[in-house]
């Protein structure tokens, strides 16, 4: 038992950190929740040891829910509205990748954590929709709800909107 628990910890451990790290976006956050999840399913392991990946996928998620279920989620106002910038003029077009990827980051920020959940399980783990339903203990009509709010959203972010017409028709 002890050896398996072993190998899937040294196989799976840099995915599930990936995985953490989408969620929580702080690399010691991630290390933290990795390590929570893991330990929970340590003192699972003889249930679980057929299908632990699922298991530690969804310890992840609802530890990193509760983590900030009573953190106030909402927007906050400010006086000073974000800085635009035409980031081809000012920077070269590799900069520019990394200010778009930036920009997603912080719209991912700010949807809500389940939205946010089923965003980085969909499309960044690449899992189906059963079984970010299975991992988020939802249904899959939940998943894909949350999912088209959470799209919806991302559509609308004022960060993510193109700068020019010829963005507009990429």
């Amino acid at each position: 038992m002890e050896r398996s628990f072993d190998d899937f910890v040294a196989t799976r451990s840099t995915r599930l950190l990936r995985t953490a790290y989408l969620l929580t976006h702080d690399r010691a956050l991630a290390e933290d929740l990795v390590q929570a999840s893991l330990a929970k399913a340590w003192f699972a392991w003889g249930r679980i040891e057929s299908r632990p990946e699922a298991y530690v996928r969804r310890v992840m998620v609802n530890t990193y829910s509760s983590w900030w279920r009573r953190r106030w989620n909402g927007e906050e106002a400010t006086a000073e509205l974000p800085e635009r910038h035409d980031a081809h003029r000012l920077h070269g077009a590799e900069n520019a990748r990394v200010d778009e990827r930036t920009d997603l980051w912080r719209a991912l920020e700010r949807l809500p954590k389940r939205q946010r959940a089923v965003v980085v399980l969909r499309f960044y783990e690449d899992l189906s929709e059963a079984e970010t339903a299975e991992i988020m203990q939802c249904s899959v009509g939940t998943v894909k709800s949350q999912a088209s709010r959470a799209l919806a959203k991302l559509r609308i972010d004022p960060t993510l909107a193109p700068n020019s017409d010829e963005e507009r028709v990429r």
